[in-house]
């Protein structure tokens, strides 16, 4: 892979190593490049190395760490892995029949094309793939930890300067175009802007600030930055899938629960409507469990693993497992409490609305990638896991890197000499006067309250939903007038604004979608209506339009 130029440094910039700002000045950091990503998790990595290989000039900005940050990087996640040949298309429709009638598989197919191709690049590149019994690769499984190490080492080998601890904070646009982005260096204090001909945002989801496995910076920033921008939200009311999790840990990774057995506090099992025993917490028999949970505390036990497979599940989902061993519990014999853990975005599939194949958003210069964007293309009404999103992350992020640098290459000569202005505006810019007594915390525990409780959101009807949407309201007219900080403090504030911000879509969009559909459950209007079978979009920031999507014959919607 050959080597970029570096991005352009103006005369008042710092000159910087691609892996870390080496000045301690406080002066602000100003850059210029081709291609600007943000975001540090996989969609985001592979974005800047599709970019860069394509000649371009790119800088990564994560808000955290380029290979720590985010939901893949604590976690073993499988990937959706078909190698080429005819049972591709039969994988592909088995899959469709489960998304509700909203997935497009002319894009999973394109999908599951593009990331075995760049699974096999990872393995070619040197990535340690596990090895199957009979010495072959098992290139569908990858291990986070090692998977964005070794993503991180390519990232910068490929030449793209990466600014790690600096959180996006807005947009910046010339009026026709985005032309960058603007926010704040966390380790030194200082304003950081980079004029770019592209961006791509891979921020990821909107885990409203549930306590799961690298969600902590996952806040629906992208969802915010992009609405300010003019861009369409597409799919916000799937947020309804929830993850079975050892009471009071961060752990959302469900598999162990196939095999599990489920009872009251007082030790007595578990039934169902037909008064048998509630096992296998995946499926169907989830909704009995979350239905338990709201009248009380639920306990279980893996007492359908056998031997074999308690080794099994021990060696392939080790981080399972870390809780029970602190707290001497042998969760094969042993009851344990367990929790829902509400999942978001992160999990469900709402996002920026796809306007091209490459993943533009419909606004000139801005890309989108991984958890950030709709994935109803992929899943439809259901969730992706961990096995379609990853690929979905490896794709998409590879289609938007390549986008982004055809973009910035037919950009005019001239383009960073446009005067630009930054979009930002809730959370940084106040309607009215800034209320020091507005508390972020507080904010969002208020948000939280109206999202996150099994019996509103897994649990939906129309009445809840309307009362939930005029609370939140009232929270986005506080955020909007009178929501402010300075410095460092201002990547709070522009979160509680963007986790506030993507409730309201997922709400006003639950309200629209006048059905029961996969993850969204309408008590009081059960069962498909075939009049739902599209895509329900959300648009706007302070005043919200709800449309529908028109889906081209490419499979692009509009």
């Amino acid at each position: 892979m050959s080597r970029p130029p570096s991005p352009t440094l103006p005369e008042n910039s710092e000159r910087m190593s691609s892996d870390r700002v080496k000045s301690t000045s406080n002066d602000p950091l100003h850059l210029q490049a081709d291609v600007l990503v943000l975001g540090g998790g996989p969609s985001g990595a592979w974005a800047a190395l599709a970019a860069a290989e394509d000649g371009a000039r790119v800088v990564l900005a994560d808000k955290g760490y380029l290979g720590t940050s985010g939901a893949t990087a604590p976690s073993n996640t499988g990937t959706w892995c078909v190698p080429p040949g005819e049972n591709r298309a039969q994988a592909v429709e088995r899959r469709w029949q489960r998304t509700g009638g909203l997935a497009d598989q002319r894009w999973m197919l394109r999908c599951v094309d593009q990331a075995y191709e760049n699974l096999v690049k990872l393995s070619e590149w040197g990535y340690l793939f596990p090895q199957e019994d009979d010495g072959r690769l098992y290139i569908a499984n990858l291990r986070g930890p090692d998977y964005m190490r070794f993503m991180r080492r390519r990232v910068l080998k490929a030449g793209v300067t990466v600014l790690d601890h600096h959180p996006a904070l807005e947009l910046l646009s010339n009026g026709d175009a985005i032309t960058g982005a603007s926010g704040v260096d966390r380790q030194r204090n200082r304003d950081w802007s980079i004029e770019a001909k592209a961006v791509v945002l891979a921020t990821g989801g909107c885990a409203f600030h549930e306590r799961i496995l690298g969600a902590t910076g996952l806040t629906g920033d992208g969802y915010l930055m992009a609405a300010e921008a003019g861009a369409h939200l597409s799919g916000m009311e799937f947020t309804g899938k929830y993850t079975l999790a050892p009471y009071e840990t961060s752990l959302n990774k469900g598999l162990p629960y196939r095999w599990a057995t489920f009872y009251r506090e007082d030790g007595s099992p578990l039934l169902d409507a037909n008064g048998e025993q509630v096992s296998n917490g995946i499926g169907e028999r989830e909704r009995d469990i979350a239905k338990a949970l709201i009248d009380g505390p639920v306990f279980a036990r893996l007492d359908h693993a056998e031997p074999a497979l308690q080794d099994w599940l021990r060696r392939g989902q080790p981080n399972c497992f870390v809780p029970h061993d602190r707290a001497g519990i042998d969760p094969f014999k042993d009851l344990f409490r367990i929790t829902l853990r509400a999942e978001g975005t992160v999990r469900g599939t709402g996002g920026i609305m796809l306007a091209t194949a490459d993943c533009g958003t419909g606004v000139p210069g801005l890309y989108v990638a991984g958890d950030a964007a709709s994935r109803e293309n992929m899943t439809g009404a259901v969730s992706g896991g961990g096995a379609v999103n990853s690929s979905w992350a490896i794709a998409s992020g590879w289609w938007s890197g390549k986008g982004a640098s055809t973009h910035a290459r037919k950009s005019a000569r001239n383009a960073f000499r446009s005067i630009s202005k930054p979009l930002g505006e809730a959370g940084l810019r106040p309607a009215g006067n800034a209320r020091a007594n507005l508390r972020t915390a507080e904010i969002i525990e208020a948000v939280r309250a109206e999202v996150i409780p099994l019996e509103k959101n897994y649990f939906r009807d129309g009445t809840t939903l309307h009362t939930s949407s005029e609370r939140l309201e009232s929270l986005w007219n506080d955020v909007r007038q009178h929501l402010h900080a300075e410095g460092v403090d201002r990547v709070r504030s522009r979160e509680t604004a963007s986790i506030t911000a993507s409730a309201r879509w997922s709400l006003a969009s639950a309200l629209a979608r006048n059905e029961s559909r996969g993850m969204h459950r309408r008590g009081d209007r059960p069962g498909n209506d075939p009049a739902f079978a599209r895509r329900i979009l959300v648009s706007g920031v302070d005043a919200i339009t709800i449309g529908e999507a028109q889906i081209s014959r490419e499979g692009i919607a509009s």
